[in-house]
């Protein structure tokens, strides 16, 4: 059975817009590190100098060099804005002039610790805030970024390293890096850089030596930052694989799907593969596919509760229309690079099941190969429901039926009688349309 994999004219058009955004706005590049000293600026300015040796236009908007004399030697023949000066309770500070590089809009901008905190009375509080001004102004930039300024790790770097985090740069600004390059170096041998001078000058080495420079905690340190640039990397991926219509899954890192209905053992479901996410440390998406069937009051609370019940937990929940729950499965799982199903075992219906080709499990297994699919036990067993008849539910009222039943009735008799003038097709012609209106209601 070949799969729909067409897309909906809605999500064509937020596509176009998006690239056409895309197209608009500046190139983001970042330098991510563990830590201070594994030599992110040093990347940069080398990247930049390589840019520079091509004929592209380099100018440096900040870059700190503390000193190093290595860095120092990098901004030979690179174009400076001079740093925008702000006095406060006699106070000198330098920042970024963004004014100045709005105006002149170069091509590309070098930015150093993106995570700074600007002084008081510049045009934004924080430093990536100008830099977003930057790329929405269609320039491109280059800027460096230690992990323990990542928002959502944070609090991880706190207990890790006791000191607390007060400039934090959002994840989502950061997902707009293209590309993110890891400056990843070993523990010992940032140690020996440390002692060398080559990070911190002066009393500020033996300081650093004796809290934060501890080898446990780099190495704490470095599997965050491979673990973050490998998250971006993946999300980066999954664009790409959407944007080229590529059909997954490509398991090049574990993601999960779990079917939500408004079945009571959805919950159980949902808490198991939120388990399993977290023992993979992987992303998981809750699915529910609205089929058409109408929910009682119950059913629908029910399912509102599952669903923020997976919302809670840190799944993306997911919503698509669809026939076909299986079809919608193997739709989504395919679109979002999904490697593993989560699902409960189906009742089994003899005769629905029979004209489906079996239940959802049955027809997933038998036409998904790339994906595993995982079935959670239930407290009860799996029920066999023979065949059972329901009348139609009446949803007018009986003389809407009525009327409907007389109007045809005459359409009928009344294009029966033409077609010995006008012939069978004609008549049959107008009686389709006189069925127009009905439809339509």
């Amino acid at each position: 059975m070949i799969e729909d994999s067409r897309r909906s004219p809605d999500a064509l058009l937020q596509e176009i817009y998006e690239a056409d955004q895309k197209n608009k706005r500046g190139r983001l590049r970042v330098f991510f590190g563990m830590c201070p000293g594994v030599g992110k600026t040093y990347a940069m300015l080398k990247a930049a100098q390589q840019k520079r040796l091509v004929g592209h236009p380099v100018v440096v908007g900040i870059v700190e060099t503390h000193g190093r004399q290595e860095t120092e030697a990098l901004l030979m023949g690179l174009e400076f804005t001079p740093r925008k000066k702000i006095t406060i309770n006699d106070h000198d500070y330098s920042e970024l002039d963004l004014e100045s590089l709005l105006k002149s809009r170069p091509s590309l901008v070098l930015v150093d610790e993106l995570a700074h905190s600007n002084a008081p009375g510049s045009r934004h509080p924080k430093r990536y805030q100008d830099v977003q001004e930057l790329l929405d102004s269609g320039i491109d930039v280059y800027t460096t970024l230690n992990v323990q300024h990542v928002e959502s790790r944070a609090d991880l770097v706190y207990q890790i390293s006791g000191v607390p985090v007060r400039e934090t740069v959002p994840d989502l600004f950061l997902e707009q890096a293209n590309p993110i390059d890891l400056i990843d170096l070993n523990p010992e041998e940032l140690l020996i850089r440390l002692h060398e001078g080559k990070v911190y000058l002066g009393e500020r080495v033996h300081r650093a030596a004796e809290n934060f420079f501890k080898v446990e905690k780099l190495t704490a340190l470095r599997e965050l930052a491979l673990r973050f640039t490998a998250e971006l990397v993946d999300q980066s991926l999954l664009g790409q694989m959407q944007e080229k219509r590529i059909s997954g899954p490509w398991n090049t890192s574990e993601r999960l799907l779990v079917a939500v209905s408004h079945s009571p053992s959805s919950a159980r479901l949902i808490r198991s593969t939120r388990r399993t996410a977290a023992l993979l440390e992987a992303p998981w998406i809750a699915l529910y596919v609205e089929s058409g069937a109408k929910l009682e009051t119950d059913d629908h609370e029910m399912l509102t509760k599952n669903i923020n019940l997976a919302r809670e937990l840190g799944a993306e929940v997911i919503t698509t229309r669809d026939q076909s729950v299986s079809q919608a499965l193997r739709r989504i799982a395919s679109d979002r690079n999904v490697t593993q199903i989560v699902m409960g075992r189906p009742d089994r219906r003899f005769l629905s099941d029979l004209f489906k080709g079996g239940t959802i499990l049955d027809q997933l297994v038998l036409e998904t190969s790339e994906i595993d699919i995982h079935i959670i036990r239930q407290k009860r067993k799996p029920v066999h429901r023979g065949f059972h008849f329901r009348l139609p539910e009446w949803i007018s009222p009986f003389r809407a039926y009525l009327k409907t039943f007389v109007y045809l009735s005459m359409a009928s008799i009344i294009s029966y009688g033409l077609q010995v003038y006008l012939g069978y097709r004609a008549a049959g012609f107008l009686l389709l349309l006189a069925l127009l209106p009905v439809a339509s209601l």
